[in-house]
């Protein structure tokens, strides 16, 4: 009996690290986020009129390239902006699929960009948008097109598309992530509405300092555009496109 035991530890023990090897090799993985930001601005525009947002999303990614994700931030100008009776939420849903090879990435998919609320009348704010980008090393160029008949609250702007332009640098092996920004949005039969924006920022890996803050980042950026004050000031006097910094801190898991 004592024989027949310690064979089966033994067995056990050698076929352990074949299961946790398996497990590890799951096509599947799941991932979380959450954030602080000091303003949520989305291509240069303040989304929350200059005030803090807590943010926080979703993801799920396939080893095939796939992936599925829901992410949420409070906002502003659904009501100060938009017209809204009522709504601070904003809701985004995206899917797509994205591989590398050697140092060339890319990256195809679509998002919606959800808004809810009472809009009393107002244009609503929801959006469809679908994506394509190809990267090199630290650079990449996105394309956005959108497909819904309203984009982020201009009505019949179906058709408008916005172009990015991006660079993330590494600096060694300190934690330091160097990022440069610039992009253009055109909103179809809205021409007034048009604009460009530029950001310069530094992010740091906050585990470098310590394993307790693995997952754990913290940024600070420079954002601007040109966006006409005449047409991006919100209800409380707020120029939503007007230079700022922004202070932020979020984990993965």
């Amino acid at each position: 009996m004592k024989l027949k035991h310690l064979s089966f530890l033994l067995m056990a023990a050698m076929s352990a690290p074949m299961v946790a090897q398996a497990a590890e090799e799951s096509p599947h993985s799941v991932s979380a986020n959450v954030g602080l930001t000091s303003n949520y601005v989305f291509r240069g525009i303040s989304q929350t009129g200059g005030d803090p947002a807590i943010q926080g999303g979703l993801d799920y990614a396939h080893s095939s390239g796939f992936y599925l994700g829901a992410w949420a931030s409070n906002v502003g100008w659904i009501e100060d902006f938009q017209g809204y009776a009522s709504g601070n939420m904003e809701i985004d849903v995206y899917g797509g699929y994205s591989n590398s090879f050697k140092d060339i990435s890319y990256d195809v998919g679509a998002i919606t960009y959800r808004y809810p609320g009472s809009r009393a009348g107002a244009v609503p704010g929801d959006t469809n948008e679908i994506y394509a980008s190809l990267g090199w090393k630290w650079f990449t160029v996105k394309y956005s097109y959108y497909l819904s008949d309203n984009v982020f609250g201009f009505a019949n702007a179906d058709g408008s598309d916005y172009v990015d332009i991006s660079a993330s640098l590494p600096v060694g092996e300190t934690g330091l992530t160097l990022g440069a920004h610039w992009g253009s949005f055109t909103f179809d039969n809205n021409g007034n509405q048009d604009y460009d924006d530029w950001k310069v920022s530094v992010d740091y890996d906050m585990g470098k300092m310590n394993k307790l803050f693995d997952g754990m980042s913290f940024g600070v950026a420079y954002t601007d555009t040109n966006a006409k004050k005449a047409f991006w000031t919100d209800v409380n006097g707020e120029d939503l496109g007007d230079g700022t910094f922004i202070v932020s801190i979020s984990k993965s898991f």
